[in-house]
C-alpha cells in the first residue's frame, strides 16, 4: 500500500511539475540569474532557406515577402531547396529567379527536410543560414532581429515569434501556444532555450551540424548548441507568420507527428549527454517529462483508481474527481480541456507509433496549414 502511494505523489508531483511548478520556476530564475545577450545591428551575408515540398499554393507569396524583407540585397539571397516536389513549385521558383536573381533552386532528391537543408547550406558560402516554412510571412525588419543576436560570440542558434493567424487575421494563439512562448522566453533569459520552430530561425553557418535527417532543426539544435558550449536564444521581435490548423482534430494529428520525432530524439540522440546541470534540469522538465506525460496521466489515473477502491482516504479521491471532471470536460467539448487531452493523448499513440514503425524522415505539410 505504500509503495502505491509513494508511486502515486512521485506521479502526480511529476505532472505538476512539467506543467505548473517549472515554468513558475524558471521564470523566478530568470529574474535571478538573467544572461543577456550581446546585441548589436550588423549585416553579414544571409542564404535564408526554404524547405519544400509541394508548396505551389504558396511559394510565390513566400518569395516576395522574403525580397522585400528590410535588408541589404547583396547580403541577402534565397534558396528554395524543393524536396522532389511534383507540383508547380519548381516552375514558380524559376520563374521568379529569372526576374530577381537573388533567388535560386535547388533542385533535391526525395529525401525529406532536413536533408534538403543539408543541401541548400552545403552549397551557401554565407556567414549565416536562416530556414523558414514555405507558408510563413516574416515581418520586414524580422531577419534584423534574428541576427542582431549572433552578433554575439557565444550564440550559435536564434529562433524568433511565430503567430498564428487565421486568415482574417484574427490572432488564434490560444492559451497554450502564449504559455509556450512565454516559458521559451524564461529559458533563453537562462541561457538556452529547449526548442525552436521551424518558421523562423537562423545559425552562423560555421555552427551549423548535420543532425538525423529523421530527428528535425527544432528540437534538435537547440541541444546540440548547448552541448557544443553555444547559447540557443529567442528573439520575440523577430516575429512571423502562420495559418493555424482549422481544428482541434488537425492540430492533434500534427502533434502526433510531431511526437514521434520527439520520442526518437529523445530515446536516440543523446539529449541528455554534456549538458550543463542548470540546462539538464530544463530539458528534464520542458522536454522528457512532456513527452511523458501521456505516460504519467495514465499511470496517476490507474493509482488513483486503486486507491480509492482500497479506501485510501480524501485526497485520492479529489485526485481521481478531478482527472474526470477534465475528461468529462473534454468530451463535452469545453476548449481547454480538449485541447489538453488530445495532446496528452498524443504522446501515447506518437510513442506507440514510434516503438511500431520508427520515424521517417520525409515529411508532408500540416492539413489546412496553406
Amino acid at each position: 500500500m505504500l509503495a502505491l502511494e509513494i508511486i502515486f505523489w512521485t506521479t502526480l508531483g511529476l505532472i505538476v511539475w512539467t506543467h505548473l511548478a517549472y515554468p513558475l520556476a524558471a521564470g523566478l530564475a530568470a529574474r535571478l540569474f538573467t544572461r543577456k545577450v550581446a546585441k548589436r545591428d550588423w549585416e553579414p551575408t544571409v542564404t535564408v532557406v526554404i524547405a519544400a515540398h509541394n508548396e505551389e499554393p504558396v511559394i510565390k507569396r513566400r518569395l516576395e515577402n522574403l525580397l522585400a524583407l528590410d535588408y541589404p540585397a547583396d547580403k541577402l539571397e534565397i534558396v528554395v531547396a524543393s524536396d522532389a516536389s511534383d507540383d508547380r513549385t519548381d516552375e514558380i521558383v524559376r520563374a521568379v529567379a529569372e526576374r530577381q536573381p537573388r533567388v535560386s533552386l535547388l533542385a533535391c532528391p526525395r529525401g525529406g527536410k532536413v536533408v534538403a537543408q543539408n543541401r541548400a547550406v552545403a552549397a551557401s558560402k554565407a556567414e549565416v543560414v536562416a530556414f523558414s516554412d514555405a507558408n510563413a510571412t516574416w515581418a520586414p525588419y524580422a531577419l534584423r532581429r534574428l541576427v542582431a543576436n549572433l552578433a554575439d560570440p557565444d550564440v550559435a542558434y536564434v529562433c524568433g515569434r511565430l503567430q498564428l493567424e487565421r486568415a482574417d487575421g484574427s490572432n488564434q494563439e490560444g492559451v497554450y501556444w502564449r504559455y509556450e512562448l512565454w516559458l521559451r522566453a524564461q529559458e533563453s533569459r537562462l541561457g538556452s532555450i529547449t526548442g525552436g520552430n521551424g518558421s523562423i530561425y537562423a545559425l552562423k553557418h560555421a555552427d551549423y551540424v548535420n543532425v538525423d535527417p529523421r530527428f528535425g532543426h527544432d528540437l534538435s539544435l537547440p541541444y546540440v548548441m548547448v552541448q557544443r558550449r553555444r547559447r540557443a536564444v529567442y528573439e520575440p521581435q523577430a516575429q512571423a507568420l502562420e495559418k493555424p490548423t482549422p481544428s482541434v482534430e488537425s492540430e492533434y494529428r500534427r502533434k502526433v507527428r510531431m511526437f514521434e520525432h520527439c520520442w526518437l530524439i529523445t530515446l536516440r540522440g543523446s539529449m541528455l549527454k554534456r549538458l550543463t546541470p542548470g540546462y539538464l534540469i530544463e530539458v528534464i522538465s520542458h522536454r522528457l517529462l512532456r513527452y511523458g506525460s501521456g505516460l504519467l496521466h495514465v499511470l496517476l489515473l490507474g493509482l488513483s483508481i486503486a486507491l480509492v477502491v482500497l479506501d485510501q482516504g480524501f485526497p485520492y479521491l479529489l485526485v481521481l474527481a478531478i482527472q474526470l471532471g477534465g475528461i468529462l470536460g473534454a468530451l463535452l467539448g469545453l476548449s481547454l480541456p480538449r485541447y489538453y487531452l488530445l495532446v496528452t493523448w498524443a504522446t501515447l499513440v506518437s510513442l506507440w507509433n514510434y516503438l511500431r514503425r520508427g520515424v521517417p524522415a520525409i515529411w508532408e505539410a500540416a492539413e489546412g496549414t496553406r
